[in-house]
């Protein structure tokens, strides 16, 4: 069964822009990204939209759908009412190239800052083991599929250009914390501390844990309660817990004397 609904696109680049009006058909069991590929056939040719899988798996189509932060290839037209105006803009954390593509290399860039996985010494491949407990609490991190839209809603990011350079976003600091659990990150044989990378290079104080990255997250990530929250609890026991304060001072002088 179609029907006829009315959409509202933000049509601009950088220098700026504003909505535009379209009527427009939608058949049953369509999803928005549906829409905005007839309007681009049907009436704005020109219209800049990135996609690539139109299954939910690319993470390339996030935009904002009246208001929220969303996949357009898995938002079911059928959640709006026929009668109600759909309003698809671009992500706001994140500088506008044209129409709803937006510059998310602001993501890439922290996500080199993140040290990589480090493995154990004298382990050679396949000689791996892991306790599945481990595998899953690190595995359901993985699912990730960087639409960015955690870091689109994050209000730290959001609100505020000049925290951009301080702090990762909920979704490195979700990265950062995965390896920090992972059994096998011999990170700090090296010399990398990764407690104290959240801290003092991701702007993991920042973070007040309002939950809006998780409430978005397409694949149902906890990123709260299951990355971000043991990862600050992990930095308060490294920095003000007194015994751990004292076994490290310990440690420290050991290495001291043995120099």
């Amino acid at each position: 069964m179609s029907y006829q609904a009315h959409f509202k696109v933000w049509r601009g680049d950088a220098d700026g822009g504003g909505l535009a009006g379209f009527d427009v058909t939608v058949n049953e069991g369509e999803v928005v990204l549906d829409i905005i590929h007839r309007l681009q056939a049907t009436a704005a040719p020109d219209l800049a939209v990135r996609w690539n899988c139109k299954a939910g798996k690319c993470g390339s189509c996030s935009a904002e759908i009246n208001g929220r932060p969303r996949l357009m290839c898995m938002t079911r037209m059928s959640v709006f009412d026929p009668a109600e105006t759909i309003t698809v803009t671009p992500m706001r954390a994140f500088p506008v190239v044209r129409d709803l593509v937006t510059d998310v290399s602001y993501n890439y860039a922290k996500a080199r800052e993140v040290a990589s996985f480090v493995p154990p010494p004298g382990v050679g491949p396949g000689e791996y083991r892991m306790r599945q407990q481990d595998v899953d609490r690190v595995q359901e991190f993985r699912k990730c599929i960087e639409c960015f839209l955690c870091q689109n809603t994050c209000h730290v990011v959001r609100d505020h250009e000049e925290n951009k350079p301080a702090f990762a976003g909920p979704r490195f600091l979700m990265r950062v914390a995965e390896l920090d659990m992972h059994p096998l990150d011999a990170a700090a044989e090296t010399g990398v501390d990764r407690k104290a990378a959240a801290r003092a290079e991701h702007g993991l104080g920042y973070c007040n844990i309002t939950k809006c990255c998780t409430e978005v997250c397409p694949e149902q990530i906890k990123i709260t309660d299951n990355a971000l929250i043991p990862l600050k609890e992990r930095v308060v026991d490294r920095s003000y817990d007194p015994l751990v304060w004292l076994g490290n001072k310990i440690r420290r002088r050991g290495r001291e004397h043995e120099a």
